[in-house]
């Protein structure tokens, strides 16, 4: 069997992304290890179809985490044959680049976001330069590079000169298949008002996680539910009980992406609300907006151009006008108010789901990877 190594900087417990292109690749006949790291705080992996490989390291954050992930990951692919190199984002393209030249192993990159202009690295010029140097100097040299939606794929495309494939974080249509849901009593949630969710792996500053929260002082029999992790996620805590909203706002916290589907499919709302404080936001296509569509619950976006592009094209939700709360509040009372509207948009997700799903987006993956066999 072909050899692939797919490598990436995060723990792997909640990265959807990286789980399916590693399936993908498992049932096309590729012996597929999957690497990441491995904090004090990570939940523990269910066995998957493939390998994984957890790396323990000194450092959690900052530029010596870095610098000692990247050397790291060099060994580790040095002294690990592979005939297929899968880089996700630029912090672990240089050493999947270096060993891909030093082996002649082919490499695929995916980028999962417009690296550079993330928020943490607009207020540290020294920071982004390092890794915009190093962007640079390694993407004219790719030859198969996936990103996350057409609008990222035109800029990276514009500006390296180098074709850049689309494919989209969609859910597995099995998933909802194959899914056992529990009850709210179960899940130790409320039984009797609507929920709001609002889920994500980063909720962080200008994701509209504050205003969310602002806007359930003005939001009537309702539940927000917050299910993830991010830098804002104390602060969040901190308004709760500043604005006493502890009745109306529930953390649930990190959990494994099984436990996530079943607080998902109990929800009335799901939120997205990013703003467009910088390109990378701009042009995002959160993955909670196809988590929420395949779970069949209607969404409130802001109004970004690939979100708002889905929502209109399949007619599952609507789009915030500003981030001010009481206007967010207004949005959801009149959505959770309207019982035919949201029974619309629910038979609206169910058709979407069965257009965006991860068996249909899986093709263009495969059609890269069989050359390689």
């Amino acid at each position: 069997m072909k050899k692939a190594i797919v490598s990436v900087i995060n723990d792997l417990s909640t990265d959807q992304r990286v789980h399916k292109v590693s399936l993908t690749l498992h049932q096309l006949g590729y012996n597929v290890t999957l690497v990441g790291r491995k904090q004090r705080k990570s939940l523990p992996l269910a066995p998957r179809d493939y390998t994984t490989k957890r790396m323990f390291l000194l450092f959690e954050k900052g530029p010596l985490f870095y610098a000692e992930y990247q050397f790291r990951l060099f060994l580790y692919l040095l002294f690990h044959k592979a005939s297929v190199l899968v880089a996700n984002d630029l912090d672990t393209l240089l050493p999947n680049y270096l060993i891909s030249r030093l082996k002649g192993s082919n490499l695929v990159y995916d980028s999962h976001e417009l690296f550079c202009e993330v928020p943490e690295l607009q207020n540290n010029p020294r920071k982004k330069n390092t890794w915009k140097r190093l962007e640079r100097w390694v993407f004219p040299k790719l030859k198969n590079v996936f990103t996350v939606n057409d609008s990222i794929a035109k800029i990276y495309s514009e500006e390296y000169h180098v074709e850049v494939k689309v494919l989209r974080n969609i859910p597995l249509l099995a998933n909802q298949q194959n899914f056992k849901k529990a009850s709210r009593e179960e899940l130790e949630i409320a039984t009797d008002k609507k929920i709001i969710v609002l889920q994500g792996a980063g909720i962080n500053i200008d994701r509209g996680a504050e205003e969310a929260v602002q806007a359930m002082q003005f939001v009537e029999n309702a539940v927000l539910l917050i299910i993830g992790s991010g830098d804002v996620m104390e602060i969040l805590k901190q308004m709760v009980n500043e604005l006493k909203l502890k009745e109306k706002v529930t953390f649930i916290g990190k959990v494994p992406f099984e436990k996530l589907l079943q607080y998902t499919h109990h929800a009335d709302l799901g939120l997205t609300l990013d703003k467009d404080t910088n390109i990378n936001y701009r042009y995002s296509l959160p993955n909670k907006l196809f988590d929420y569509i395949h779970a069949g619950v209607p969404v409130l976006a802001s109004g970004l151009v690939e979100i708002k592009k889905i929502i209109t094209d399949y007619k599952v939700g609507d789009c915030i006008e500003n981030h001010n709360p009481t206007h967010i509040a207004d949005k959801i009372n009149a959505i959770l108010n309207n019982e035919q509207l949201l029974a619309d948009w629910k038979k609206n997700c169910k058709i979407a789901a069965e257009k965006l799903n991860w068996e249909t987006e899986q093709l263009q993956l495969i059609s890269v990877y069989k050359q390689f066999l």
